[in-house]
C-alpha cells in the first residue's frame, strides 16, 4: 500500500510538472502583444485551402488540417466576409466529402460550420448536406445522432420535416439521454420556426409525454419545456398538464420541477387577474396550485425550494399568513455559504418587505448579520430591507451601522440606501431630524453627481411630504451649496430657497447663503441667486430695502442673464416700494399687534415674481403647436393669448410626477439599469388626422382626444379600434380598421351606429374609406352631433362594421371573383361624461380649491363594491376622467381604517375648470364609502361630474 501511494504521489508530481512546463511554454510576457492567428486571413487564401476537402487522402489522414480550415471559414463569417453564391456551393460540396472521415473532432466542426453558415447561404446550397445529416441521424454513434438532429432543425423546412419526422419521433424516446435531449431541443426550435413546422411538432405530443418519464434529468427538463410550448395556447391543456405532474410527483429533475412551479405560478396569476379569488378562497385549481407550491418548499433541491418560495411571494392578493412558509425558507437561505443563494433569497425578501414589512420583520436578526457580507449587493439589499422592516426604536442603531457601511461602497449602492432612508422618514415622521441630518452629513462627503443628486432629491421630497422638516432641511441645503461643485444642483437648490425660504419663520437667515453665490459662483448660479433674492424681496416687504442694495450690485454683472434678471427685479421692486412703502412696527409693539410680513393684495412685485405660469413651458409648447395645427387659426387677426390657446392634457411623465410616484425635485432619479432616453419623444396630436379632412376640419378645434378603445380582439379577421375626438358640439369617432385576410380588399368601409336609444347624441354624418388591403390600416369616421340642451350622461352605441368585399389574388393583388356586401358586428361603444373632461393638473390644489369657492359645490355620498382601497381610488379617477393632484393617486400605508383623500382637477368641454375632493374609506369587508365634493364655475357641470360615479 505504501509503494502504491508513493507511485501515485510521483505520478501526480510528474503531471503537475508537465502542466507547469506547458503553462511556461504558452506564457505571454507582459510587454509582448498578443497576435491572433486569424489576424491576417484573406478570403481567397482560405477558399484555396478549402480544396483539401476534395482530397480523400488528406481528409482521412489529416483531419486536424481540415478542422483548421473550417475554423478559418467560420472566422471570416463572423467578421462579415460572407460567402458568395458560387463560393458557398463549392464549399458545401467540399463539406459533404468530410463525412467520409471518422474523426469525431472534425465531424463536430462540420456540424458547427453547417449550423453557423446555413442562415446566410442559399437554401438550395444547404440542402446538399441534408442527405449526409440524415444518414448520421440514423447511425449508431450517439454523438453524431444528437448533433445531426440539432443541425437538421436549423436547415429543414416544413416539407422536409415531414420526411424525417419518423426519425425525430424515435429519437425523442431514445434510451440515450444525449440523443433524446437533442431531439427535444430541436423540436423546440422547430416549433418557433414557422406555423407549418409547429403543426408537425404538435403531432409528437405522445412521444414528448413519454420522454418526461426518462431517468435522465435533462431529458425530463426539455420534455416538460416542449410539452408546455405545444399547449401554451390552450389554457385548459396547460391546467391539466400542471395538475397531472404536480399530483403524480413523477418528475425527478429539479429543472423540470422548477418549470412546473413557474407554470403553476402563471396559472395562479391568471386566475387572480380574472378575479377568481385568492389562493385560499379561489377556484379548486388555485387552491391546488398553492398547495403544490407549498409542498415544493420541502424539496431536497435548493433550486426548487427557492423557486417555490419566490413564486409564492410574487402571487397577487396573497395574505400575510400565506407568505409565512416561504419567508421561513428564505430566512434559512440567508445563512447559506453560497453567495448566489444568499443574494437570491435577500432580493426576494426585499421585494416582499415593500408590501408586507411585518412578515419579513422576523428575519431582522439574520438581515443585520448580512450588513457585513463581503458581497456588497447582498449587504445593500440587507440594509434597505431593514429600513423597511425596522421599528421606530431601531432607527438610531441602524443609522450607526449604515454610516460605517456607506463609506465603503460604490455610489450606485449608496443611491439605493438613500431612497430607502427617504421611505423610512415617511414611515416615521417623528425621526425626521435625525434622518435629514444623516443625509445632509453625506452631502459633505465625497461622492459623484448622481449620489449627491439623489440625496438632494430625497431631502426635497421630505420637505414636500413632511412640512416639519422644511427649515432644518433648507439650512442643510444652504450649507451644501457653499462648496457644491455641481452647477445643476446649486441652481435647483437656489430655486427651492426662493420658493420656500420667504415662508419660513426667519427668512433673513437664508439671504447670506444666497448672496454668497452671487459673489463666488459662475454665471448660471449667479443668475439663479439673483432670481431667489428677487422672490425674497417680493414676498417679504420688510426685507426689500436691504435686498435692493444687494440686487443693484448685480446690475453691472458681466453675464447678460444675471444683469437682465437683476435689472428687471430692481425695476419691479422699486415700483412696488413706491406704491406700498413698508412701515416698520414700533419697537415696543406686542407680537399680536405686528402685521404679517406679506405683500399687499394688488402688489405688482408679488404678482410678477411669485405667481406661477398657468402652464409649464412644455405644455405651452404643445399648446402652441396644437393652435397652429387648428384649421384657419393663423388667419385670424386676434392676438394669441393664454386663454385662446387650446387645452392640452398632462403627458404620462407629468401624470407620473403629479400622482406622487415621481421624485420631489425637477431632477428625475433614473433607476439602475434603466435605459436612458437620449432624445425626448415628440408628442403627436391625435387630432391631426381629423384636421386633414376638410369636412371635419370645418367643425373647428378639437377639445381633446380620448385614448383608443378596442372594439374587436386582436386575433379577429378585422381589427377595429375607436378614438373619440371631442368638439364643443360634436364627437368625431375615428375607427381604425385593419384587414388581416390575404384574399380580400375592403372598399366602402363604414361603421354604422344605432343611436335610437340615445338622447344626447345623434349621428349626423359618415366618411367611408376604400382600399384596405391585407395588412393595411386605414380610418373611417362617424360624426355625432350633441344636443346642447340635454345633460350629458353615459351613452352606449351599438356598432356594426359594413364594407364591400373584393376578392383579390394574394400575390399580385389583382381583383378576381365577385364582390359582395358584408357586415361584421363590433363591441358596443360607450360615450361617457368623462370623455368630455380634460386631465389638467393645477400647481397648488389647496389654493385653487379655496379660490373656486363653494357657490356651485355638489356634495354626494356613494357606497362602492371594492375590496381594496387602491382599486377604489383607481376606479374613482377613471369614472371622473380627472387628473389626480398632490400625489393623492397613490394610497400610502396608513393606520387601518383611516380614509384616503383624493384631489382631482380638470377642464370640462365648456371651458369650466372643475375640481374635486374625494374621501375614500373602507367599510369593513363589505365595500368602500365615497364622499365627494365637486366645484366648478357652473352648477350644472358640477352635477354632471358628480353623477359620473356609478
Amino acid at each position: 500500500m505504501a509503494n502504491e501511494g508513493e507511485q501515485n504521489g510521483m505520478g501526480m508530481t510528474a503531471m503537475l510538472k508537465e502542466v507547469q512546463e506547458l503553462a511556461d511554454k504558452f506564457k505571454v510576457e507582459e510587454d509582448e502583444q498578443y497576435i491572433s492567428p486569424y489576424a491576417q486571413l484573406e478570403k481567397a487564401t482560405v477558399l484555396q485551402e478549402a480544396r483539401i476537402f476534395h482530397d480523400p487522402t488528406q481528409v482521412r489522414e489529416n483531419p486536424r488540417k481540415c478542422c483548421t480550415v473550417i475554423a478559418q471559414l467560420l472566422h471570416l463569417q463572423n467578421i462579415g466576409q460572407l460567402l458568395s453564391g458560387v463560393e458557398a456551393t463549392e464549399v458545401f460540396f467540399g463539406v459533404t466529402k468530410l463525412f467520409m472521415s471518422d474523426d469525431a473532432s472534425l465531424r463536430r466542426m462540420v456540424y458547427l460550420f453547417i449550423k453557423e453558415v446555413a442562415e446566410t447561404c442559399d437554401p438550395d446550397d444547404v440542402i446538399i448536406v441534408t442527405s449526409c445529416l440524415t444518414k448520421d441521424m440514423t447511425c449508431d454513434v450517439d454523438l453524431y445522432r444528437g448533433n445531426a438532429l440539432r443541425v437538421l432543425a436549423r436547415i429543414v423546412d416544413a416539407a422536409m420535416l415531414g420526411a424525417i419526422e419518423r426519425y425525430v419521433k424515435q429519437a425523442i424516446v431514445d434510451s440515450s439521454g444525449q440523443v433524446s435531449s437533442s431531439a427535444l431541443v430541436s423540436a423546440t426550435h422547430l416549433f418557433n420556426k414557422s406555423p407549418d413546422c409547429a403543426a408537425v411538432v404538435k403531432r409528437w405530443i405522445s412521444e414528448t409525454t413519454e420522454a418526461t418519464q426518462s431517468p435522465n434529468e435533462m431529458v425530463q427538463f426539455h420534455a416538460m419545456q416542449l410539452l408546455y410550448q405545444i399547449k401554451s395556447h390552450d389554457r385548459l391543456g396547460v391546467s391539466k398538464l400542471v395538475q397531472q405532474y404536480s399530483e403524480r410527483n413523477s418528475l425527478r429533475s429539479p429543472l423540470a420541477i422548477v418549470l412546473l412551479i413557474r407554470y403553476s405560478s402563471k396559472l395562479l396569476n391568471d386566475e387572480a387577474a380574472e378575479g377568481r379569488g385568492s389562493v385560499q378562497d379561489g377556484s379548486p385549481m388555485a387552491r391546488a396550485g398553492y398547495q403544490f407550491l407549498e409542498a415544493s418548499l420541502r424539496h431536497k433541491s435548493e433550486m426548487v425550494v427557492y423557486e417555490a418560495a419566490r413564486s409564492i411571494c410574487n402571487l397577487p392578493q396573497i395574505e400575510p399568513q400565506d407568505l409565512s412558509p416561504a419567508v421561513s425558507v428564505l430566512q434559512l437561505f440567508l445563512s447559506s455559504p453560497k453567495p448566489a443563494v444568499r443574494f437570491a433569497s435577500m432580493r426576494t425578501l426585499a421585494a416582499v418587505a415593500h408590501l408586507h414589512p411585518r412578515v419579513v420583520a422576523k428575519c431582522n436578526e439574520d438581515l443585520e448579520a448580512l450588513i457585513g457580507d463581503g458581497n456588497r449587493s447582498i449587504a445593500t439589499l440587507a440594509i434597505t430591507t431593514l429600513l423597511k422592516t425596522g421599528s421606530e426604536n431601531s432607527v438610531d442603531r441602524l443609522l450607526k451601522q449604515i454610516s460605517a457601511f456607506l463609506t465603503d461602497i460604490a455610489d450606485e449602492y449608496k443611491i439605493t440606501v438613500v431612497r430607502s432612508l427617504t421611505q423610512l422618514c415617511l414611515t416615521y415622521p417623528s425621526k425626521h431630524r435625525i434622518l435629514v441630518g444623516f443625509l445632509s452629513n453625506f452631502l459633505r462627503e465625497e461622492g459623484g453627481f448622481e449620489f449627491k443628486r439623489s440625496i438632494v432629491a430625497s431631502i426635497v421630497s421630505l420637505i414636500r411630504s413632511v412640512p416639519e422638516t422644511t427649515e432644518s432641511s433648507l439650512l442643510h441645503l444652504c450649507e451644501f451649496i457653499e462648496d457644491c461643485e455641481f452647477t445643476m444642483l446649486s441652481t435647483q437648490i437656489l430655486h427651492l430657497l426662493g420658493e420656500l425660504g420667504p415662508t419660513t419663520t426667519a427668512p433673513a437667515r437664508y439671504i447670506r447663503f444666497i448672496y454668497n453665490r452671487v459673489i463666488l459662483e459662475n454665471s448660471a448660479v449667479r443668475a439663479a441667486a439673483v432670481a431667489a433674492l428677487a422672490k425674497f424681496a417680493a414676498q417679504c416687504p420688510s426685507l426689500r430695502k436691504s435686498l435692493m442694495t444687494l440686487l443693484r450690485r448685480s446690475l453691472n454683472d458681466e453675464d447678460d442673464e444675471t444683469r437682465d434678471r437683476s435689472a428687471l427685479a430692481v425695476s419691479i421692486i422699486e415700483a412696488a416700494m413706491e406704491k406700498f412703502p413698508y412701515v416698520a412696527p414700533a419697537e415696543d409693539a406686542e407680537a399680536e399687534e405686528i402685521p404679517p410680513d406679506t405683500p399687499a393684495e394688488d402688489d405688482t412685485a408679488a404678482f410678477i415674481l411669485l405667481e406661477q405660469m398657468p402652464m409649464s413651458f412644455d405644455k405651452l409648447e404643445r399648446s402652441l403647436k396644437a393652435y397652429t395645427m387648428t384649421p384657419n387659426a393663423m388667419d385670424t387677426p386676434d392676438p394669441v393669448s393664454v386663454d385662446a390657446l387650446p387645452i392640452v392634457e398632462d403627458t404620462v411623465q407629468e401624470t407620473y410626477v403629479s400622482s406622487g410616484m415621481g421624485g420631489g425635485m425637477d431632477v428625475d432619479i433614473v433607476p439602475l439599469g434603466a435605459p436612458i432616453e437620449e432624445k425626448k419623444k415628440e408628442i403627436v396630436d391625435p387630432a391631426a388626422v381629423v384636421y386633414a379632412i376638410p369636412e371635419l376640419a370645418a367643425l373647428g378645434r378639437t377639445f381633446r382626444s380620448a385614448s383608443p378603445v378596442q372594439l374587436t380582439e386582436n386575433e379577429t379577421e378585422y381589427v377595429v379600434q375607436c378614438t373619440k375626438h371631442i368638439f364643443p358640439n360634436h364627437v368625431v369617432l375615428q375607427f381604425t380598421v385593419q384587414n388581416t385576410i390575404e384574399e380580400q380588399r375592403l372598399d366602402n368601409v363604414t361603421v354604422v351606429l344605432d343611436d335610437s336609444d340615445v338622447e344626447s347624441f345623434n349621428v349626423s354624418g359618415e366618411i367611408a374609406v376604400d382600399g384596405i388591403g391585407y395588412g393595411d390600416t386605414k380610418h373611417c369616421f362617424t360624426v355625432l352631433e350633441r344636443d346642447a340642451n340635454a345633460p350629458l350622461s353615459p351613452s352606449t352605441l351599438t356598432c356594426e362594421l359594413r364594407f364591400t368585399v373584393v376578392q383579390v389574388d394574394p400575390v399580385s393583388g389583382e381583383e378576381e371573383g365577385d364582390t359582395y356586401e358584408e357586415e361584421y358586428p363590433l363591441e358596443d361603444l360607450e360615450v361617457s361624461t368623462a370623455d368630455f373632461m380634460a386631465k389638467v393638473s393645477v400647481p397648488d390644489f389647496r389654493k385653487a380649491w379655496e379660490a373656486m369657492g363653494n357657490d356651485n359645490e355638489v356634495l354626494e355620498k356613494f357606497a362602492l363594491q371594492f375590496k381594496k382601497l387602491e382599486d377604489a381610488v383607481a376606479a374613482v379617477i377613471d369614472f371622473l376622467g380627472m387628473q389626480p393632484c398632490d400625489g393623492t393617486a397613490v394610497v400610502k400605508p396608513v393606520a387601518s381604517g383611516k380614509p384616503h383623500m383624493l384631489h382631482l382637477s380638470g377642464v370640462f368641454v365648456s371651458g369650466e375648470k372643475v375640481m374635486g375632493r374625494a374621501q375614500i374609506a373602507m367599510q369593513g369587508d363589505t365595500g368602500v364609502v365615497l364622499k365627494i365634493a365637486v366645484r366648478s364655475g357652473d352648477a350644472d357641470v358640477s352635477r354632471m361630474v358628480a353623477d359620473c360615479i356609478r
